[in-house]
């Protein structure tokens, strides 16, 4: 599981968002004072000319990666959201479809589709919190492929739903790999290395500017630091769809009716 899944996993949201934004708080208030400590205002004003160019083309180029990334994620996880809907529609087809047939097939298909649906609910969402799969769904989704491999259409009417039901049996396990990936598949360590890094090396720029009023300084420092914070920790929970509070819920699932 990749570290920041782990974290979100095993920390609540909540408690999480307030240690990245104390942190980036924390690492802006004490190194303000340090620097101030050593290095007077006034010294540090006799750089503004070079120091303040350097700090826009900085945050600029931040400003770029971070835009990008942010809409990456969120498209991730809205593509997410509307593969497990497609995902419940297919399963709501199979069982639709599944009533052209012989009444002992449709029930067997029907008992299978329904449990199938419960497990999604009551377990693989629960496993898919740490990118992982299963094993009772998958068992579920080979007995029910089981019955259709079995079955012989008996009229042109039977072997037209059956054409139509395996292939959206097809994309059914389909969408269901493809939700298991999204659950365990982030953004690369290296770009998340390279966030922090430049939201740390953007707060600690700022240090070098000679502000008279010093708590002047240590405010606008302090709410840079909330705001590039704020921005992390929302990629950090858009990152894995189905892991910490901000998550992508089982409902499409809980509405399918298959009765």
């Amino acid at each position: 599981m990749p570290i920041m899944q782990q974290l979100l996993y095993r920390i609540p949201s909540l408690l999480l968002g307030l240690l990245v934004v104390g942190g980036a708080v924390a690492f802006s208030m004490l190194g303000l004072l340090i620097v101030r400590r050593f290095i007077s205002h006034n010294k540090l004003r006799t750089h503004h000319d070079v120091a303040d160019p350097i700090l826009g083309a900085l945050a600029a180029i931040y400003a770029v990666l971070i835009a990008f990334v942010v809409v990456t994620v969120w498209q991730g996880f809205d593509k997410s959201n509307a593969n497990v809907q497609q995902e419940a529609n297919c399963l709501a087809d199979v069982y639709r479809d599944s009533e052209a047939f012989a009444p002992d097939f449709h029930q067997r298909a029907g008992d299978v589709l329904r449990a199938y649906r419960q497990a999604i609910i009551d377990s693989e969402w629960k496993t898919m919190t740490r990118g992982e799969m299963s094993p009772e769904v998958e068992t579920l989704m080979r007995k029910l492929w089981a019955l259709y491999v079995v079955y012989q259409p008996r009229t042109p009417t039977e072997q037209s739903f059956f054409d139509e039901s395996v292939r959206k049996l097809n994309q059914l396990r389909e969408l269901r790999r493809q939700r298991i990936m999204d659950s365990r598949t982030g953004i690369e360590p290296l770009l998340w290395f390279v966030l922090f890094a430049g939201g740390l090396s953007t707060i600690a720029f700022t240090f070098f500017f000679g502000a008279e009023n010093l708590r002047a300084q240590l405010g606008m420092v302090t709410l840079l630091a909330i705001t590039i914070s704020l921005i992390l920790f929302t990629i950090m929970s858009l990152d894995f769809p189905f892991t910490g509070s901000v998550s992508i819920s089982p409902e499409p699932f809980q509405q399918v009716l298959l009765d």
